[in-house]
């Protein structure tokens, strides 16, 4: 028994379905017995193993951006030169190592070589490839010039990846004494201070109180260690379901997030940024504005933020206009308003909108590749707080030994 893919349209819409039979004809038959609708085409494909299944179950839904990027900057190279899409899609699939990403253009091309347009190929991998990549490549189809577009989202895909990794690099050293600090201080406790504990029980004389404070932290880790961890586990697993479940419980802890030292400022300006030249871009590609917003908002992973930001989509639906919902937001500075304004005054919010963004990456980059002079004084802070209280704990029974033994 062999498996067809027959890909047909109902009611305007291109669906697919699989079928189950021993020739095309039994599964012709059989798609018209379940399926109203027009073949558009019928291909035999072959049903993953349980190997193959088991392996798809442990590939990661997310790609390789980098590579994504990389296959995009291809891709425009040979669209320019005048290779068809799908044959620079075959050339391009040689060389990708990801696994998802592969797989996912793998289908694409089979796709486009059935007969979908390029839009209706890349849409059901909008969540994978993105709301941008899929808005550019609808750009690309239907003003005739794919390889602007895709030279275009290789440039907006390329500058969010770049900031990215600048947080990235910029939080690395913090992390790091940080994650040193827990790991130093948790021997400590569990096996430095112990010993004193037997000395001076031994000499009956009491213990200084930072010891006794460090001991009782020994007893705590070594007695409800599990029962901390169990605890610790159901609080991440109920925050991390309301989380993705509860628009409102999402909307508290972003807006909590923001008011963080410097990480609120970095998520802020990272996100803002992000919006207004991914507006900027798709602008300047001929996507409408109304479109444009929408597509820059669902890059704004801050759900507050995104709330805020979704007045200015608001605004424009209604007739309004645009420097009044930028005013609405409450996010931006009044000199960002007034440079909209003046945009939209002028005929020239394109350019307006690529300076906006441009003094927002420009502060973001400066907060993160000074991030570890700010954060500097609070781990030097925490340094000094861990080491004095470890001196005061390790060293005052030191101290009282000659009194302990007289």
């Amino acid at each position: 028994m062999m498996l067809y893919k027959i890909d047909y349209i109902q009611k305007g819409k291109l669906k697919s379905a699989k079928i189950k039979a021993n020739s095309i004809y039994e599964a012709l038959k059989e798609f018209k017995r379940k399926h109203n609708g027009i073949i558009k085409s019928i291909s035999e494909i072959n049903e993953p193993t349980l190997i193959e299944k088991i392996k798809e179950f442990f590939i990661s839904e997310n790609i390789n951006n980098e590579e994504f990027i990389s296959v995009l900057n291809q891709l425009y190279v040979m669209v320019e030169a005048g290779i068809s899409i799908d044959n620079a899609l075959s050339q391009v699939l040689i060389g990708i190592k990801d696994v998802r990403l592969k797989k996912i253009l793998e289908e694409i091309y089979n796709k486009i070589n059935s007969g979908y347009s390029l839009y209706d190929a890349f849409k059901p991998y909008e969540k994978n490839l993105g709301v941008i990549t899929i808005a550019m490549i609808r750009l690309g189809e239907e003003s005739g010039d794919l390889a602007f577009a895709i030279k275009e989202l290789s440039e907006i895909l390329n500058e969010i990846e770049e900031n990215r990794k600048r947080f990235k690099k910029a939080t690395r050293y913090p992390i790091f004494i940080i994650i040193a600090m827990i790991i130093a201080f948790v021997v400590v406790i569990l096996f430095v201070i112990p010993p004193f504990k037997s000395i001076f029980a031994q000499l009956n004389t009491k213990l200084p109180l930072p010891t006794r404070f460090l001991l009782w932290m020994e007893w705590a880790i070594k007695k409800y260690a599990l029962i901390i961890l169990f605890l610790s586990a159901i609080i991440f697993g109920v925050t991390n379901y309301l989380y993705n479940k509860k628009e409102s419980f999402r909307v508290f802890i972003d807006k909590i997030m923001l008011k963080i030292y410097i990480l609120g400022d970095v998520i802020k300006l990272a996100m803002i940024g992000r919006f207004v030249f991914v507006l900027s871009s798709l602008v300047k590609s001929g996507i409408p504005i109304v479109e444009s917003t929408e597509i820059a908002l669902s890059i704004v992973e801050n759900s507050y933020l995104r709330q805020r930001l979704s007045f200015i989509k608001d605004e424009i639906v209604k007739g309004g206009s645009i420097s009044e919902g930028f005013k609405n937001t409450s996010l931006f500075e009044p000199m960002i308003v007034q440079m909209v304004k003046s945009g939209e005054e002028s005929g020239s919010l394109t350019k307006m909108f690529e300076k906006i963004a441009d003094y927002y990456l420009n502060k973001y980059r400066y907060i993160v590749d000074n991030i570890a002079v700010l954060i500097e004084p609070l781990l030097i802070a925490a340094i000094a707080g861990f080491v004095f209280t470890l001196a005061l704990g390790i060293f005052l029974p030191m101290w009282n030994l000659t009194e302990a033994f007289k």
